[in-house]
């Protein structure tokens, strides 16, 4: 979807949906808030939370599901590195920094505003707050810009629901000591804040705001939840150039590279299948979310150890590559991606193919991640091709068991516990010699297209 289109389509929604709450918001108006939303879902490090994501998220059933999916994603400081200039014309009289941190304003330094008041009352902060990047920065400030904007024309009541949308995309929080869910917990908020607000929704309309969160809030994950792991993994590899910019470069170092690899291992291994999706009073129903929940429960095992596997080749690289230097590229030892220009010798070129696997895959996970390795993710990226063919070379020559010792051997490498020779010193010794070999393979073709023979 080209940028024109992508305007189009947000225009389209969100005319569609003031026109639905019956609301009058003329062209000049919505092109204004079009222009708003679009120029801050394209800037150069977006690849996964684009337009194109925000209109899924947001469905085509309801009015406000649909502006709050518009505008959940409009502040993303991890991935933009600051926040669009256009969206801080909502945000500064609220927002104040403070040596790289954000906090919402003092009481003192304010002038009344009920907006505000109730988004604060929604998210359950405070004045004076600091605000953290993995507790609801982003999308408080994404709320506080949806009802800035849309404030002209909207009610309190729409904007009450939109920012209690908005809360709900906040990912993967989890169950209270008390045994409150993420969505009991904001039903509670609600309760507080409409009476505070007097907002005069009845309990049953509270009950169903809380379920248009959870729609919303499942929809913004459920690509976790996705049949094929081989598309599970094309946007797992969307989000490592969010947060690692350095991969966006067409020389990224390979420790550069291990490093995007080894955060999302490590996110990966940490996150639990239980708290992706959320359900609340029969909303999804038991099916649906039982369903998600073991898809998920699936791409996240295959995920550590795919990631996994990578990341023990990765270190084998990267020790092979500082006998060289320290900030070596890639491609140095590599060659260069397919998609780039110049096509030189690649180190797929040295690496023998196993047809009799040796190990083969014990489990229907290990076989997945073999058959992802091996054949590839559903499409490559702009930085990385979509199989893996060193990695199947390394799990076929000592299979996954080997793999994942090596791995948490890799990890102590990384804290500096195991030298880069002790490393290598404890990978199969054929393993070495086959990839270090094909690597001065590399390096004697650029030899010889140094010399003009």
């Amino acid at each position: 979807m080209n940028l024109e289109e992508q305007l189009e389509q947000c225009q389209h929604k969100l005319k569609w949906a003031t026109q639905q709450l019956q609301v009058q918001v003329n062209s000049s108006q919505l092109a204004e808030i079009t222009d708003l939303i679009v120029q801050s879902m394209t800037g150069p490090w977006r690849y996964f939370h684009t337009p194109e994501h925000i209109f899924e998220v947001g469905g085509d059933q309801d009015a406000i599901e649909v502006l709050s999916a518009l505008f959940h994603d409009a502040v993303y400081v991890q991935v933009d590195g600051s926040v669009d200039f256009n969206l801080s014309y909502y945000i500064v009289p609220f927002i104040k920094e403070i040596r790289g941190v954000l906090q919402i304003r003092d009481l003192n330094q304010l002038s009344t505003d009920p907006t505000l008041e109730m988004v604060m009352s929604v998210f359950g902060f405070s004045y004076n707050q600091k605000l953290s990047p993995f507790a609801g920065q982003n999308e408080f400030l994404s709320a506080l810009v949806a009802v800035k904007a849309l404030e002209p024309f909207l009610k309190l009541g729409h904007l009450f629901e939109i920012a209690a949308c908005i809360e709900a995309t906040i990912p993967f929080q989890t169950t209270s000591e008390d045994g409150l869910t993420s969505s009991d917990r904001l039903y509670k908020r609600l309760r507080e804040t409409n009476q505070k607000f007097d907002l005069q929704f009845t309990d049953e309309q509270l009950l169903q705001i809380v379920h248009k969160t959870v729609r919303v809030a499942n929809r913004d994950v459920l690509g976790f939840a996705i049949p094929s792991s081989a598309n599970f993994l094309d946007n797992t590899w969307n989000l490592l150039p969010e947060t690692n910019h350095n991969l966006s470069s067409s020389s990224y170092t390979v420790q550069e590279y291990r490093t995007s690899l080894q955060k999302m291992e490590g996110f990966m291994n940490f996150l639990k299948p239980e708290v992706v999706f959320r359900q609340f009073q029969g909303e999804p129903d038991d099916t649906t979310y039982q369903g998600w929940v073991n898809g998920a429960r699936k791409n996240i095992e295959v995920a550590r150890l795919y990631l996994g596997s990578k990341l023990f080749t990765i270190a084998f690289v990267e020790a092979l590559s500082l006998r060289v230097g320290i900030d070596i590229p890639l491609s140095t030892i590599m060659g260069e991606l397919p998609s780039k220009a110049h096509l030189g010798a690649n180190l797929e070129e040295f690496i023998p193919l196993i047809p009799d696997n040796p190990h083969p895959p014990q489990t229907y996970i290990e076989t997945e991640v073999l058959t992802l390795l091996e054949k590839g993710r559903s499409k490559s990226s702009a930085y990385d091709i979509k199989h893996s063919p060193l990695t199947t070379f390394m799990v076929k020559s000592v299979g996954f068991d080997e793999i994942r010792r090596q791995r948490d051997r890799a990890k102590e490498f990384f804290k500096g516990n195991i030298s880069p020779e002790e490393f290598l010193a404890g990978c199969e010794p054929t393993v070495t010699k086959v990839v270090t070999e094909g690597v001065l393979k590399v390096f004697d073709s650029r030899k010889v297209a140094l010399s003009g023979s």
